[in-house]
């Protein structure tokens, strides 16, 4: 994972520079479906945890324009220039916020440069740790100083996932919420480990926005998943307040079969599914037929991650190694929130 981390000297071109860092945020309890389809407005409350294992770094410079022309912000992910649209309600709202902030900063350029050590756009959460760590950089680089909620809401502009990301530990995010909540820190529950089992590495065909709209607009099960999302939800925060795996694990599986239900009854479905993830879902269900309190998830994509407990988890892991093949196995922890590593400012 690399991204330039040379600050530039202070000159009348630059306004300022930081590089910055965040996790993804992995829903226990899934957040899926925007209230209008258009803004990241959750229609549905989910519950996360931050993931020490995953990092994305970000470095945000911004300048001035040359000569006052205009040019436009620029995102590289991995070094590749990404498409304006993606970022642009991003950045508008970024500009709104310098423009109360400090309203002599007058017009600027971001560029920023974004490489994470975990697949992208995989089913990995990397829009949440990518959009939190975009938040802190700009926020740091052009001086302005806000607070963790502040920088939850700007991160939801991008994703509202992110908006989780800025936190550490447990968090939670209510339907139509403009910020998320933090619950308990990352040593809260100091037993408590997620298996992420990254089984491709490519991009999916169908982002996740575009599934979730996907799925609003034609899914016939989809208002059922609304309704049942809030009684999920409060059951799911009486089992986490315990530490009582056996009581959220249900649950966390509960919600993530809810989810696929919708989106494989849209028409055209939407299968993110391949035999390998089938294949884990299948064991862990023979796993806990043996005593173990092991409990999958999936998200928008074939990746799948198990929560279990400390102890569990060598078993757990030389089960996985001795009945499936060619595994990539990250053992993770609850992680951190996002940071700033350097800063350099006019």
């Amino acid at each position: 994972m690399t991204v330039p981390n040379n600050m530039p000297c202070k000159d009348n071109g630059i306004i300022g520079s930081a590089v910055s860092s965040a996790h993804p945020s992995l829903a226990l309890i899934k957040y899926w479906g925007k209230q209008d389809g258009t803004r990241n407005i959750p229609a549905t409350p989910s519950l996360a945890v931050t993931l020490d294992g995953l990092t994305t770094k970000t470095r945000v410079d911004i300048n001035r324009p040359v000569d006052g022309r205009k040019e436009p912000d620029r995102v590289f992910l991995e070094g590749i220039l990404q498409k304006e649209d993606r970022f642009a309600p991003f950045f508008a709202g970024f500009r709104k916020l310098t423009d109360t902030m400090k309203p002599g900063m007058g017009r600027f350029i971001v560029t920023a440069h974004s490489s994470s050590d975990f697949p992208t756009a995989a089913g990995l959460a990397s829009s949440a740790s990518g959009f939190a760590a975009l938040s802190c950089a700009c926020a740091a680089a052009a001086g302005l100083e806000l607070s963790a909620e502040e920088l939850s809401a700007m991160a939801r502009i991008g994703s509202a996932s992110a908006s989780r990301s800025i936190y550490g530990g447990f968090t939670r995010l209510d339907a139509g919420s403009h910020i998320a909540e933090p619950l308990y820190g990352e040593n809260w529950w100091p037993d408590f480990r997620i298996i992420v089992l990254e089984l491709e590495k490519g991009p999916k065909n169908l982002s996740s926005r575009q599934a979730m709209e996907r799925t609003r607009l034609n899914s016939p099960y989809y208002q059922a998943w609304i309704d049942d999302s809030e009684l999920l939800m409060d059951r799911s925060l009486d089992a986490l307040r315990g530490r009582d795996l056996d009581a959220l694990g249900p649950l966390i599986r509960n919600s993530y079969l809810r989810m696929f239900a919708t989106m494989f009854a849209a028409d055209p479905p939407i299968i993110y599914w391949k035999p390998i993830s089938l294949a884990i879902i299948q064991l862990c269900d023979t796993m806990r037929s043996e005593g173990f309190s092991v409990w999958e998830t999936m998200d928008a994509g074939p990746q799948v991650k198990l929560f279990c407990l400390k102890n569990d988890v060598k078993a757990i892991r030389n089960r996985l190694i001795g009945e499936l093949n060619d595994l990539n196995i990250r053992i993770c922890r609850p992680g951190g929130p996002s940071s700033v590593q350097n800063r350099n400012e006019t």
